[in-house]
């Protein structure tokens, strides 16, 4: 520290410490508009994005999903958790995921897991799943 305030003495002629240092001030702050219709820059080149599935209530008020359409491989009553394989996925109670047949993609909630069987809701249907003993 001495070596160098010396030479800013020498040079300068007094020293010089970081408060004293002026403020910058922008003049011009740079911004990006994105257009509705302009390629994201942070894509890769050539990429597009794909389709996304409509999820209409039209769509998906259609048709009351069958219990054949489940397969519940093994359930496990803990204390604390009740936990179900559902079509080869660790599912929880209260726990949501897809089920996609055809085209089209349903939210499926697991209403209860119980001794042998899986309650699932689907809007206003509930669909009753036995466990698969072999």
């Amino acid at each position: 520290m001495k070596k160098i305030l010396f030479i800013c003495l020498f040079v300068c002629g007094a020293p010089v410490f970081a408060e004293e240092t002026p403020k910058i001030e922008l003049k011009h702050r740079s911004a990006f508009n994105e257009e509705a219709e302009a390629r994201n820059p942070f894509w890769p080149i050539g990429w597009k994005p794909t389709a996304k599935i409509s999820t209409s209530n039209v769509e998906n008020a259609g048709a009351k999903i069958s219990s054949n359409a489940f397969v519940v491989s093994s359930i496990t009553l803990d204390p604390g958790a009740h936990f179900a394989i559902i079509n080869g996925k660790t599912i929880g109670e209260g726990q949501q995921f897809g089920l996609q047949l055809g085209n089209q993609l349903y939210q499926i909630t697991v209403k209860a897991i119980q001794d042998g069987r899986v309650i699932l809701i689907r809007r206003d249907q509930e669909i009753i799943v036995p466990l698969r003993r072999k």
